[in-house]
C-alpha cells in the first residue's frame, strides 16, 4: 500500500514501525492488561509513559534540568490564553516577538489578560537576518516569551 505524506498542522506521517507498534499496544499496553487510553493519569503504568517522554524530550532539545516540561491540552489557540496566566502568576511583564500569523494571535489574546504589553515587530526573514540575536533575548523583569516558530 503507498501511503501519502502530511505535512499539514497538527497530525503528520508516522514511521510505519511506530504505527505497528501502537497497534499491537493498542488493547494490552507492554502487558498492563488495558490500553494506554483506559489508565489512569494517576497511576504507576502512565506515569512511567509521561516520565519517560519528558526525559525523551530533556534529552532530545537538551533541555537543563532547572527548567520546567509541561505536557498540556489543547490547541495553539488555547495556549494563547493558558501559558500567560499560568506562568506570569500576576506579574504582567512579558515580552512578544512577532514572527507572523501565530504571533500576532498570541499577542492578540495576551492583551485581554496583559493590557499594555508590547511586541516587536519583524518578519520571519527579518528575524535572524535583520533583527539578530539580541531581539530573542528577553528583557530583565519579563517572565515570560512565547516564540513561534511559523
Amino acid at each position: 500500500m503507498s501511503r501519502p505524506y502530511n505535512f499539514s498542522a497538527g497530525p503528520a506521517v508516522l514511521p510505519e514501525a511506530v504505527l505497528e507498534q501502537a497497534k499491537a499496544e493498542m488493547l494490552d499496553w507492554r502487558g498492563s492488561g488495558m490500553s494506554v487510553m483506559e489508565m489512569s493519569h494517576r497511576g504507576k503504568e502512565f506515569v512511567s509513559i509521561a516520565e519517560q517522554a519528558e526525559a525523551d524530550l530533556r534529552e532530545l532539545l537538551a533541555i537543563p534540568a532547572n527548567y520546567k516540561v509541561l505536557f498540556l491540552q489543547g490547541g495553539a489557540s488555547g495556549q494563547f490564553a493558558m501559558a500567560p496566566m499560568n506562568l506570569l502568576r500576576g506579574k504582567n511583564k512579558a515580552d512578544y516577538l512577532n514572527t507572523g500569523q501565530w504571533s500576532k494571535k498570541g499577542h492578540f489574546r495576551s492583551q485581554e489578560i496583559l493590557p499594555g504589553q508590547r511586541r516587536r515587530q519583524f518578519r520571519i526573514g527579518q528575524l535572524y537576518h535583520r533583527a539578530g540575536p539580541r531581539h530573542l533575548e528577553m528583557r530583565p523583569g519579563r517572565r515570560l516569551f512565547p516564540l513561534h516558530a511559523e
